[in-house]
């Protein structure tokens, strides 16, 4: 994946190299230093005590078991994620030892807490460490990310939290479980104020799988990433099916299938590098702009813009990849996709518009024509919201034949689920930005981004087609008598479907009825798409939130 970040490349720390260590363990390297030799009052250094050297080896010895014990199943330890996370020397650690008995030989709980540099911002991190009790979570632990979370809303700096653990600590009872419940009520105040990220680097199972669930973001693996509510064990137990642990929740089946996962990556090392990524284009919290970089055009811009006009076909039945026309819009080409590999009629990600980060939503030609169906709308509405969240203005890209039809997708709650995306855009206060490429149809040119649901700026392609129906479809049922008429006198029915679709096409189903009534603001060419997008941008920088009624808050479709 590329970086949108255009700064000298990170040295990243090898793997298996000692942890950075906290103040205190470091405190206590100087201090057994000391100790080594006679005290020297000309340096003011003090001799270091016993239980500090104790805990300082009980910090090494801790490293050591949990390389041991994760290296042998292909994984890394919860300080060499870190390693991976932060810039590197960054991580400051808070409550190192809290939770620990350093008399009795514990070097502290199962979970990690601290901030750090991710390209030179702060964020707060917690990591379990399976090392410890099987990353299992009790008091100690809910103590200790409470804290790490209340600090993190209070500095309004985004979280990421590395899972890795076997759930609730069965010892502790109904300690562990009120933990949970501090934890998901933390999470729910900090949603829509900082960023939150999750990563899946492990086992979590039960009601642990909720407090990922209702953060921003879910980030997998394909390897020993699993998130299940009930276990294979119990399915069996109840339903007699047997299913392992990766066909039941593995990373595979909530990126493709399940949407719960929103980035499926090849390794850890992968999923940390996207949790990066991605953090470089959201800003620390929803009271700041979206953080900007420098950018320079040049020829690659001009030839982009060239292809733009080859990439969509003019039979409006032929599909194209769409991410090739999001690729000669954005800066660089560099898109970040959210969700590739779930409900695939549509695409959703981060770019970036002359150094401005942006939301891209677009229809995809390539699966089901882009038709909207009950998962792709969920992916748009969850995605619209998010960008809203965080100031990221939204480009949508529109090429959409309407909802798909069938009685799968109206049992499956169409209706319901398919009003999310009206809820979003509705509701939406960035900057948005819509261009229809090639066919928009029924309510589904509504609900992507029309100016009446609430876009600032509207584009259209010369070529593009906005009606109720298509040609064929609204044929049908207009001139439904013509053609029974014509079949019953011998007539050629296709070649009269055929030139009554032209003549429809040709009155009504052109953009220059849009066009008349101010829907689509412009038309312009596809050379011209970037340029437009960008001079809207320019115009809406200055585009204020307001709030419309007095109300505590929507009840959206859920």
């Amino acid at each position: 994946m590329t970086a949108v970040m255009k700064s000298p490349e990170r040295v990243r720390p090898q793997v298996g190299q000692s942890p950075e260590r906290s103040a205190a363990v470091g405190a206590a390297d100087d201090g057994a230093q000391g100790a080594a030799r006679s005290p020297d009052r000309s340096t003011g250094r003090q001799p270091a005590r016993t239980a500090v050297r104790r805990a300082a080896e009980l910090a090494r010895q801790a490293e050591e078991h949990a390389r041991a014990k994760q290296g042998a199943k292909g994984k890394h330890t919860a300080r060499e994620r870190l390693d991976l996370l932060f810039d590197t020397g960054s991580f400051e650690e808070i409550g190192r030892f809290a939770g620990g008995d350093i008399a009795g030989g514990s070097a502290g709980s199962a979970v990690i807490t601290g901030f750090g540099l991710v390209y030179g911002r702060k964020v707060a991190v917690y990591a379990q460490d399976f090392s410890v009790r099987g990353g299992t979570l009790g008091r100690a632990e809910g103590a200790k990310i409470c804290r790490l979370m209340d600090m993190a809303i209070e500095l309004k700096v985004p979280i990421v939290s590395l899972i890795d653990s076997g759930g609730a600590r069965i010892q502790e009872g109904v300690a562990a479980l009120t933990q949970y419940g501090r934890i998901f009520r933390k999470t729910c105040q900090a949603s829509g104020f900082v960023p939150q990220i999750s990563l899946i680097l492990g086992p979590c199972a039960g009601g642990a799988v909720y407090c990922p669930a209702l953060t921003d973001m879910i980030i997998m693996t394909k390897r020993n990433s699993n998130m299940f509510v009930t276990g294979p064990d119990v399915v069996k137990a109840a339903t007699g099916e047997t299913i392992s642990m990766d066909q039941l929740g593995g990373g595979r089946v909530h990126a493709s299938t399940s949407g719960v996962a929103h980035y499926l990556g090849e390794d850890e090392a992968d999923a940390i590098d996207y949790a990066r990524t991605v953090l470089a284009y959201l800003p620390s919290n929803c009271e700041e702009p979206a953080p900007t970089y420098a950018y320079a055009s040049g020829h690659a811009d001009q030839a982009a813009a060239k292809r733009l006009a080859a990439i969509v076909p003019s039979n409006d039945r032929q599909p194209y990849d769409v991410l090739d026309v999001v690729r000669a819009i954005v800066d660089y080409g560099e898109f970040v996709q959210v969700q590739e590999l779930f409900a695939r009629s549509a695409v959703v990600g981060f770019a970036c518009i002359e150094g401005h980060p942006v939301g891209i939503v677009a229809n995809q030609p390539l699966v089901d024509a882009g038709s909207l169906d009950v998962d792709s709308s969920e992916k748009v509405a969850r995605f619209v919201r998010l960008c809203d969240a965080f100031n990221l203005p939204v480009i949508t890209l529109v090429d959409t034949p309407g909802y798909k039809p069938g009685s799968d997708q109206e049992h499956a709650g169409i209706i319901r689920r398919g009003a999310k995306v009206i809820y979003a855009y509705a509701s939406a206060q960035v900057p948005l930005v819509t261009v229809v490429l090639r066919k928009a149809f029924g309510g589904s040119y509504i609900v992507m981004g029309s100016k009446s649901i609430g876009a600032d700026m509207n584009f259209a392609w010369p070529s593009s087609q906005i009606a109720v129906l298509g040609a064929r479809g609204a044929v049908n049922i207009i001139h439904r008598r013509d053609l029974q008429k014509a079949k019953e006198e011998g007539k050629d029915v296709d070649a009269l479907a055929e030139r009554l679709a032209t003549e429809y096409e040709e009155t009504t189903v052109n953009a220059n009825l849009s066009l008349e009534m101010g829907e689509i603001d412009a038309m312009i060419d596809p050379g011209q798409t970037r340029a437009a997008i960008a001079d809207s941008l320019r115009t809406l920088a200055s585009k204020r939130r307001t709030q419309m009624v007095d109300k505590h808050h929507g009840n959206q479709p859920l």
